[in-house]
């Protein structure tokens, strides 16, 4: 399996990049970003680019891929509603066109959230776009799947990049692992998560939209 990730710096695209250079069954990584990730391995290449709403120039290095795993995203803290639709849908489907054009039989696995709204009802901005992105998500020709975890443990050495998360996560690190297996529809973890994608477009799912016990079922234990 080739497997294209976007957001690879963040603490779920790590977690999912660690389980892809992990699994055997996976030959090659193309990690999109805006920064080098500074990891070294066989598997594993890069796209650098200061705009990723330009990928077209590197269009000729997305033949050939399985899957992508879009775990690119941004806080909503302190953003309007336009700036995070901007990042959350345009940015999306501007990357999802350039590498699904090249790939029209791959299977995506995007990340969204618990909460995330379809319906465009709820009050929380966040899960409205979020699901905005999912209804465009699914109604693309191409194979679609909307993960949205609850609450993530990072394990193997996956750290988000925004303080104000990571802290908490550090802190509480071992009771939510004593927690997650009494709460397995509200708790997952980066490797859970990073299996599950694996499983998905390897032998796909029931199901478009995997909540978190989904995930947790799908992808097994990860410890």
């Amino acid at each position: 399996m080739r497997v294209i990730i976007l957001g690879a710096s963040g603490m779920i695209g790590g977690g999912v990049l660690t389980e892809c250079l992990e699994d055997p069954q996976v030959t090659h990584v193309l990690a999109v970003g805006r920064r080098s990730l500074g990891r070294t391995n066989e598997k594993l290449s890069e796209i650098v680019s200061a705009d990723l709403f330009d990928l077209s120039q590197h269009k000729d290095r997305f033949d050939g891929f399985d899957a992508c795993f879009y775990c690119l995203g941004i806080s909503v803290r302190g953003l309007s509603e336009d700036a995070y639709r901007r990042i959350t849908v345009d940015l999306t489907f501007d990357i999802l066109d350039v590498v699904t054009a090249a790939n029209p039989n791959m299977t995506v696995c995007f990340v969204s959230g618990q909460g995330a709204d379809s319906s465009g009802k709820s009050r929380m901005m966040w899960a409205r776009v979020k699901g905005e992105a999912e209804n465009e998500l699914l109604s693309r020709d191409y194979t679609g799947y909307v993960f949205r975890p609850g609450v993530i443990q990072p394990l193997k050495g996956a750290r988000s990049k925004t303080p104000l998360y990571q802290i908490p996560y550090t802190l509480l690190g071992p009771l939510i692992a004593l927690l997650r297996r009494a709460l397995p529809s509200y708790i997952t973890t980066t490797v859970t998560i990073g299996r599950a994608m694996l499983r998905a477009a390897s032998q796909g799912y029931a199901k478009s939209v995997l909540e978190t016990a989904d995930i947790n079922k799908l992808g097994g234990d990860g410890v």
